[in-house]
């Protein structure tokens, strides 16, 4: 005889408690979708999960020193150009003088 929903329900509960199992909810944008949908290809690995918890424990099997550099997340450099410093320049200039005279007006 099949079991109810709720018996299945419950042992799977019993079983999730057992072993200590977690939740972990991760929500992504495309870019990153892509990205784990090419590990998964790269790596013949069908489900998600198994992916990531393949991932973490590779990353943690290199240690402080290996696992850093992936966690450190990218920073962006902002140059600005001559020409764009210039015009900030002229701009803000422009604005002191406007504010200027509408105080002394």
């Amino acid at each position: 005889m099949a079991m109810a929903q709720a018996e299945r329900d419950d042992r799977r509960r019993k079983k999730a408690a057992a072993l200590q199992e977690e939740d972990l909810r991760l929500k992504v944008r495309p870019g990153t979708k892509q990205a784990l949908s090419e590990l998964m290809a790269w790596a013949g690995v069908a489900e998600q999960g198994e992916a990531m918890t393949l991932m973490i424990h590779h990353l943690h099997s290199l240690g402080p020193s290996g696992a850093l550099p992936f966690l450190t997340p990218p920073r962006h450099e902002i140059t600005v150009s001559n020409s764009v410093a210039l015009k900030l320049e002229n701009f803000c200039r422009r604005e002191a003088l406007r504010i200027s005279q509408e105080e002394t007006a």
